[in-house]
């Protein structure tokens, strides 16, 4: 007998990473690291919650959210990219927008993947969205620079555009 089919739903995914991340903690040390780690945590949940959206998940310096519109999303990592200036981090976000399968509570497939892949290929302070999230936009006002095709890990070449006012 198979298994019961995921819920699947649709979300528009955020994908946040701390450049460099690696060099700081080794710099400034295991405790002062994590102390970092936590307020940049807390800044981000509440930013994301002020744009509407939910953190779902964090692994070390990475942070997966979502949120219903792709525009709260290109929002939220506009002013993520600013507020974490404060604690002297630059992070690189990538958005996506998809049918999502939920396992167990966590959003998983291949939007999830899409959208990490994206992220992958921004420099810091930079926002990328891929081509679905950029043609969901229009008319909001929110200006794009087109960044070419771009290789997916797997999943073969995509349209990647960088948020160039939000």
């Amino acid at each position: 007998m198979a298994g019961s089919p995921a819920r699947r739903r649709l979300a528009t995914v955020l994908f946040l990473d701390i450049v460099g991340s690696t060099a700081l903690a080794s710099r400034i040390g295991d405790r002062r690291w994590r102390d970092l780690l936590s307020r940049f945590h807390r800044l981000v949940r509440a930013e994301v919650r002020r744009h509407g959206g939910r953190a779902q998940d964090t692994a070390g310096d990475g942070v997966l959210a979502t949120f219903s519109e792709p525009a709260q999303a290109i929002e939220a990592a506009a002013a993520l990219i600013e507020a974490v200036h404060e604690l002297g981090l630059d992070v690189r976000a990538g958005i996506h927008t998809g049918e999502c399968e939920v396992i167990d509570g966590k959003l998983g497939g291949l939007t999830v993947v899409i959208g990490a892949r994206v992220a992958a290929h921004a420099d810091g302070g930079e926002v990328l969205v891929s081509g679905t999230v950029r043609d969901l936009v229009a008319g909001s006002g929110i200006d794009f620079e087109p960044r070419g095709m771009r290789e997916l890990k797997g999943l073969g070449e995509w349209p990647v555009y960088a948020v160039a006012s939000a």
